[in-house]
This record gives C-alpha cells, sequence and structure tokens, in this order.
C-alpha cells in the first residue's frame, strides 16, 4: 500500500553554516578573553571577513558583544553568562544576588563576587568592583580553580561526600603559590572544616598578596546553587580580619539563599 508521507532526513551541522560559524566566532572571544579586531577573528576561524562582519554585527544587535568606536574591536558582553545562569523562578541568579552583594560591597568597600561551578573550575558570573582606588578587578566570565581559591573551596566542600571526593581524587593540584594546597588528604579535611564553620577563606594560594572569603548559596532545595565572596589585597585583609569578614559575606550568601527559596516555595 502506497501512501503520501515523505521521510524527514534529520539536519546536520552542514545544513546550519551560519550558526555554526557564528558558534566558531562566540567560542573564540570566549577564549580570547580580550577585545580583538576583524581580521583577527577572520584569520582565527578561518572565514571570509564579510562574513565575520555579517556575524559580528547580529551578535552586536543582540547584546552579545560591545564594540570600540575608536579600535572598532570587539568583546564580549556578560549576557552570554546569564544563559547559562541557574534560575531563580522568573529570574536568573544574579539578578536575585544583586541587592545582598552591593550591601557587601558596601560594608567592606572591597570587590564582591558571584560564581557558579562549570565542569572542573568555577566562573564568575556577576561581580561588583570595590570603591578603593586599588582593588581587584575581574571580569565576568573569569574562570578559578576549585582547589587553590576561597570561592572554589566553597563550590567543592559544600556536595555530597561522594561526589566531593571523587572530585578530589580527580583533580590535579598544581601549586602556584607556597600556600597552594597540593595533598588530596589535606584538602579532603580542609573542605570538612569549611563545611563545619560555613564558609571558606584563601590566603593567597592562587596568586600573592591576594585573600578571599566565601560562603555558600543553596536553591530552595538546599543544594548548593553558588558561592558569594569578597577579594582584598592582603595587607587590607590581613589572616586576622577574616573571622571578622566572614559572618559578613556569609550573611550576603544567606540573603541570596532566602530570595531563591522564597522563589521557589
Amino acid at each position: 500500500m502506497q501512501t503520501n508521507a515523505k521521510t524527514t532526513k534529520p539536519k546536520t551541522t552542514s545544513d546550519v553554516p551560519a550558526f555554526d560559524r557564528g558558534l566558531d566566532v562566540l567560542e573564540y572571544l570566549v577564549e580570547r578573553g580580550s577585545a580583538v579586531g576583524l581580521t583577527e577573528i577572520s584569520a582565527a576561524v578561518e572565514m571570509p571577513l564579510n562574513a565575520v562582519f555579517r556575524l559580528t554585527q547580529a551578535l552586536l544587535r543582540r547584546g552579545y558583544v560591545t564594540r570600540d568606536e575608536e579600535t572598532k574591536r570587539f568583546a564580549l558582553t556578560g549576557k552570554l553568562l546569564t544563559l547559562a545562569q541557574p534560575r531563580v523562578a522568573d529570574m536568573n541568579l544574579s539578578a536575585a544576588a544583586l541587592g545582598p552583594m552591593q550591601e557587601l560591597r558596601d560594608r567592606t568597600r572591597e570587590t564582591v563576587q558571584l560564581g557558579v561551578r562549570s565542569e572542573d573550575e568555577g566562573v564568575v558570573v556577576e561581580r561588583f568592583n570595590g570603591l578603593h582606588t586599588l582593588r581587584i578587578g575581574v571580569e565576568l566570565g573569569l574562570r578559578f580553580r576549585l582547589y587553590c581559591s576561597g570561592p572554589g573551596k566553597v563550590l567543592l566542600a559544600f556536595q555530597p561526600d561522594a561526589k566531593r571526593s571523587s572530585d578530589i581524587a580527580r583533580l590535579k593540584l598544581d601549586r602556584f603559590t607556597e600556600r597552594t594546597i597540593t595533598s588530596r588528604k589535606e584538602l579532603l579535611g580542609e573542605c570538612r572544616r569549611i563545611v563545619e564553620r560555613g564558609y571558606a577563606t584563601d590566603a593567597a594560594e592562587t596568586e600573592e598578596g591576594i585573600h578571599c572569603v566565601a560562603a555558600p548559596v543553596f536553591d530552595w532545595h538546599g543544594l548548593l546553587l553558588a558561592t558569594v565572596w569578597v577579594s582584598a589585597p592582603s595587607r587590607r585583609m590581613p589572616e586576622t580580619a577574616f573571622a571578622e569578614t566572614a559572618p559578613w559575606v556569609v550573611a550576603a550568601a544567606w540573603a541570596v539563599t532566602t530570595k531563591t527559596m522564597e522563589a521557589g516555595a
């Protein structure tokens, strides 16, 4: 028996070349991490200049990139980060965290950041720069290691025991300063202490002269969602100041957690 039904072949990437090329441009801008011109993009992604121009104009219109009018160089905006952020009811995580983060920044006068986990790293998804002339400058999208930074250790520590142990067994523990933890046993003990006290610290474990205090943000199910932290030069926030700073950071993180619980109720 004959029918008029037709079989539709699934589309392959060759059916959507413009989309494929657009992703090439986006991925290059993410990897590059700084403003670049059309010629550089064209060479890097092996694409004609006119095609790169059309794609960057589309990304510009949609708000994924900005262009410096003087240098004509393109850079990513923070919009791309919002696509992958956890949702809190009808808002993204950054929107829920803005108020508590700003209050923490104003109270400490130091740079405050919000980060989430991305595979075996953390990534900065929001930040308020400090109010001092000399401050820690952080770009959205910056990635950080899980084992040698305050926020990273929060994202590592506040997990189910089995997941935390498997992560620690898998991570490569490179040394960056004399304070970097490179022993898996020591790192596991540090994670347990972090859970007990409710926050993590970083006394120049990744970079000399930079200290951090970080606390966890949970969702309405009580699962780890993100981390909020303060970064400051070590001379303004020495280790002796961690205990004083920590309650403010924990309070800010709990304020974000409360917002997620209210939104998810």
